[in-house]
């Protein structure tokens, strides 16, 4: 049994950086909290160095089997963490000198904790504890402006949590009972022997803790009002992170514990795919407010990635198209948010107008996120999209992978509706286009030119997700 710590250093550093960042945060004075956001910074920093080390060593399991440190554990720690500092940087003016700017961080890192240990969880109890570290420290978050918007925001973002957090508890406690024990080998060798309506009932209770945590159908009706209603550096956080260990975690529960269970899992997985990527895009159709207009694009971008889960086992594209699918997606979201923190006063899709001259750069960054998020070549979400899109056909599910190109046809009208105001006139209603965050501005550019180069280097990164999950 390998119980060594040195194996979980991505995961110590950022709580050593919490709690380091609450002691400095407890003794600083409030003008000098900015340390924390260095602290955070480097944690993460250290995190990815360590990561990085990881990955060139060999997949193993640790702490009785329950974590297993393998490509989609250390895919999903080097996602985390570099989304962690993206969301430093965008939010250094929103959250900088703020009181609480030490709360921001140490929430924020605790709640990538939970996601990263989410992704690793091979174990359904390790599991439940990643879901609520993942959880209670973003309803937190969601409240952090304390105005009524937020607490609205946090209020349901808490009740839908705890609601579906209960049926991971109970599904987790019928997979228990079914299958004599936790641990997703035990499960896998015990659970065929099981009643399939049983182990049926538990799966559909534990997918549902995952869905709230990845918000798609539907379990999703939380992510409008928390990306409208929280701050836009928590929005940013809230609707790109916790999906990188939901949908990790859902593959890995798929592949190794429920593989000889009669059941069609498989079928269950692409209609939800197909609902959570149909409902997004028809809601995002005429928003007119820009974040929830990225609300229900992210519901839709969900959609692509679950076809991937769809198919796991079955095509060997599944498990590489999942994890680059989702490095370039929350690149690419964090852009966009980022436009939208560097000009804070334009909520409205008409608000944008005249930005291609005001500031020709940031727009250049919008232009290129919201066509990634499309799914246009060369950004980085068209080759994750290729990627996912052939394992749906190489996994036999020909009509989802056309249902998804509808659906990516379709987007292109919501996102145009942003893009072309860009590029119009100022007219006299238009607010005076103010540049507020010069952080968050480089943070656009700094992920457009990402979802620019990975995609374009796609060649080279891709077989760095190829790797096997652990057994």
């Amino acid at each position: 049994m390998n119980e060594n710590p040195a194996a979980l250093i991505p995961e110590l550093t950022l709580v050593a950086g919490a709690v380091l960042g609450l002691l400095l945060g407890s003794w600083l004075p409030r003008r000098r909290q900015w340390w924390v956001r260095v602290v955070t910074a480097c944690a993460c920093l250290a995190g990815i160095v360590a990561t990085g080390a990881a990955m060139a060593g060999e997949p193993q399991k640790v702490f009785g089997d329950s974590y297993a440190i393998d490509t989609a554990t250390n895919a999903g720690r080097l996602i985390v963490l570099v989304a962690v500092l993206l969301v430093i940087c965008l939010s250094s003016e929103e959250i900088g000198a703020h009181p609480r700017e030490t709360e921001f961080h140490v929430l924020m890192q605790l709640g990538a904790l939970g996601t990263i240990m989410l992704a690793g969880a091979s174990d359904v109890l390790l599991l439940v504890a990643a879901y609520l570290l993942a959880s209670i420290p973003l309803y937190a978050l969601a409240g952090f402006a304390k105005d009524a918007s937020g607490t609205e925001a946090s209020l349901k973002y808490y009740l839908m949590g705890a609601f579906l957090g209960i049926a991971l508890l109970g599904g987790t406690t019928i997979l228990y009972g079914s299958g004599g024990a936790t641990n997703y080998a035990a499960l896998a060798r015990n659970l065929p022997t099981a009643p399939p309506p049983v182990v049926g009932i538990a799966l559909v209770a534990v997918l549902g803790g995952l869905l709230f945590k990845i918000g798609a159908v539907p379990a999703h009706f939380w992510v409008p009002d928390v990306t409208e209603g929280a701050a836009t550096s928590v929005a940013a956080f809230v609707t790109t992170v916790p999906k990188i260990g939901g949908l990790i975690a859902a593959y890995r529960l798929l592949v190794d514990s429920i593989p000889a269970v009669s059941l069609n899992w498989p079928l269950l997985v692409a209609i939800l795919a197909a609902a959570s990527m149909t409902l997004g895009n028809l809601a995002a159709f005429f928003q007119d407010n820009v974040r929830r207009l990225l609300a229900y694009s992210t519901i839709s971008q969900v959609g692509y990635i679950l076809m991937a889960i769809a198919v796991a086992g079955k095509s060997a594209l599944a498990l590489p198209g999942t994890l680059f699918y989702l490095g370039a997606y929350a690149v690419t979201n964090l852009g966009a948010f980022a436009v939208v923190a560097a000009v804070p006063r334009t909520t409205r899709l008409e608000d944008y107008r005249g930005l291609g001259r005001a500031h020709p750069m940031l727009a250049g960054g919008l232009v290129v996120c919201l066509l990634g998020l499309v799914g246009t070549p060369p950004t980085s979400v068209f080759l994750g999209k290729l990627e996912v899109f052939t394992a749906a056909i190489d996994g036999d599910f020909v009509w989802l992978a056309v249902l998804a190109v509808l659906n990516t046809v379709a987007s292109l009208f919501y996102y145009l509706r942003w893009i072309l105001p860009v590029f119009s006139p100022a007219s006299e209603s238009t607010k005076v286009m103010v540049l507020k965050g010069r952080w968050a501005a480089a943070t656009a550019y700094l992920a457009a030119a990402a979802s620019l180069l990975l995609g374009m280097a796609g060649g080279a990164v891709l077989p760095l997700t190829a790797g096997p999950l652990v057994p």
